[in-house]
């Protein structure tokens, strides 16, 4: 099919592969501007922008596509669909029509639960047993369009959202791919209107670490926030990032070391620190942590 991709952040890019790979002539992508970046705050393309030249393929950044101009442009392209990964743009409904199949929305979650911006963080942190992808039709509302395949999968007990954001990227690819292959022939379905949740942005002002929480808060909160922005606790006064933990026994003063292992008491139970990282340091395994700053027992954080 001849097709519109738009996306922006690493996410979305094995999506685009998936779309190179199974012969559909991509005839433009669509991204995020370059922003200015690292200590020389030069401008650097997202990663989409940089994957696609590297493939040979055109590209566009516009800052909007509200305007007569932008949407003229983009309906030019006589594309049969588009397919949205984590664009980061609205689209308004002209966009939305110009293409003769749509736009398909490649979403991180199963809607309507996570409808917003960090489904992948939000489902970790809430203890979701279970996320997915869905791939849905776009509509003016926020991810509210009808659905027209979903597939599921288990969140592992101590996996971060990094390691589910890179499952669900492939789960995603794969899932689109097959999308474009019998489009036309599947069925939307309208999503229920019960079980509607948002994900809200992360914001870092969320990222600390209440040790009077549970144990299985406690390590979904760390597990969510991993490996951006970071859950974080105090040791000795300085800040220290904590990016995986799992639950486990144990009792005590919330947030005293049960041992000089890292098993750190909850408001119930106990949490093993498994990975951490020290302001201006790189993120380690508990063991090469403990090496460099033994956590004496009885320590509170």
């Amino acid at each position: 099919m001849r097709v519109i991709f738009m996306g922006s952040p690493e996410f979305s890019v094995p999506v685009l592969e998936a779309l190179v790979a199974a012969g559909h002539e991509i005839a433009c992508v669509y991204c995020q501007p370059p922003r200015p970046a690292g200590r020389g705050k030069t401008l650097r393309p997202t990663p989409v922008q940089a994957r696609a030249e590297a493939l040979g393929l055109p590209v566009r950044h516009p800052e909007s596509l509200k305007g007569d101009a932008a949407q003229a442009e983009f309906a030019a392209l006589e594309a049969e669909v588009a397919v949205v990964v984590a664009y980061g743009l609205i689209l308004p409904q002209a966009v939305l029509d110009a293409p003769a199949h749509g736009c398909l929305n490649i979403h991180a979650s199963l809607l309507p639960r996570w409808r917003g911006a960090a489904p992948i963080h939000r489902a970790i942190m809430a203890g979701d047993a279970e996320t997915g992808v869905c791939i849905m039709q776009m509509e003016a509302g926020l991810d509210t369009g009808p659905v027209l395949m979903r597939a599921a999968t288990v969140i592992g007990t101590t996996e971060t959202t990094g390691m589910l954001h890179d499952r669900l990227s492939a789960m995603g690819a794969d899932l689109i791919t097959e999308a474009l292959q019998y489009l036309g022939n599947l069925t939307a379905m309208p999503q229920p209107a019960e079980g509607v949740t948002y994900a809200a942005k992360i914001d870092k002002s969320e990222a600390r670490v209440d040790w009077a929480w549970t144990a299985r808060e406690v390590s979904c909160h760390i597990r969510g926030l991993s490996p951006f922005p970071g859950a974080w606790t105090e040791m000795d006064g300085a800040r220290v990032k904590l990016l995986n933990a799992a639950a486990t026994q144990g009792c005590g003063a919330p947030g005293e070391a049960l041992d000089s292992a890292l098993t750190i008491a909850c408001g119930r139970g106990a949490v093993q620190l498994l990975r951490l990282q020290k302001a201006g340091g790189r993120a380690q395994d508990h063991a090469e942590f403990l090496h460099g700053t033994p956590l004496p027992k009885g320590t509170r954080l």
